[in-house]
């Protein structure tokens, strides 16, 4: 267990998406993930209110897009990055996870009971990231605000997307070549089609995502008309160029 507390640890180098706070929290602005996926309950409705506040948003529509883009690429992103560099499962199972919102748009910090591991390799991995966690929250949302599943569906597979490519975007960085490969293995099988949802390339010796869904961020007051530098609205082309060139880009 020491060993397992050491090495999630060492992965909040790359990136501080990547941090875990280990132990289970106490506190009431924590919020356990089983409970943020039950019908109607309390805990997603908070998360949904924080990120309309915060953000301006003109729907309800829009508000569980980006609230599935930034969710999805906090939460999951250690177990991503753990299982891409050495083929292990952390359980994040959702009664074993909790996140802490910001005051208002985003995840503050994530936090896990203990790092223990899962037996089993992809399959376990698509399970608890995916069959269990994300894929359940976005069939919620899209109960509760009738926003398109295969938009929300986008937001998951860009915020996968951003627990490899995060870690080439540091100081300390994974090799890109090594993370794409990862990627391509994750993304090939993966469930509810998200592969057909965006493309991660290699851009100035970084990985990056381009999306074919759009999150409707620019439309929210906070947004300010600007889409984000992944969003499909721009041409891949035009997205390349701006990556390639080191614009400052909005990204969820």
């Amino acid at each position: 267990m020491v060993a397992g507390r050491a090495g999630v640890a060492a992965l909040a180098q790359y990136a501080p998406r990547y941090r875990l706070e280990i132990g289970e929290p106490s506190g009431a602005e924590w919020l356990r993930v089983d409970r943020i996926l039950e019908p109607d309950g309390p805990e997603l409705t908070e998360l949904l209110k924080r990120d309309h506040d915060a953000s301006g948003h003109v729907s309800a529509h829009a508000n569980a897009l980006s609230l599935m883009s930034f969710y999805a690429g906090r939460a999951a992103a250690t177990a991503l990055l753990l299982w891409a560099l050495e083929g292990r499962v952390l359980d994040i199972r959702p009664h074993n996870l909790w996140v802490r919102p910001h005051d208002g748009h985003g995840i503050a910090a994530v936090a896990i009971r203990s790092a223990g591991f899962l037996p089993g390799g992809l399959q376990t991995l698509y399970d608890v990231v995916l069959a269990e966690h994300l894929l359940p929250l976005s069939a919620e949302l899209h109960r509760r605000t009738r926003a398109g599943l295969r938009q929300l569906h986008g937001g998951v597979a860009a915020g996968c997307a951003m627990g490899f490519c995060a870690a080439t975007r540091e100081e300390v960085t994974v090799p890109p070549g090594f993370l794409l490969e990862r990627w391509q293995t994750f993304i090939a099988k993966a469930p509810a089609g998200l592969g057909r949802l965006g493309e991660v390339t290699e851009a100035v010796s970084k990985l990056v995502y381009l999306r074919n869904t759009c999150c409707l961020y620019y439309t929210s007051d906070a947004g300010c008309g600007t889409v984000c530098g992944s969003c499909c609205l721009t041409p891949r082309s035009d997205r390349l160029t701006a990556y390639e060139a080191g614009r400052p880009i909005l990204t969820v």
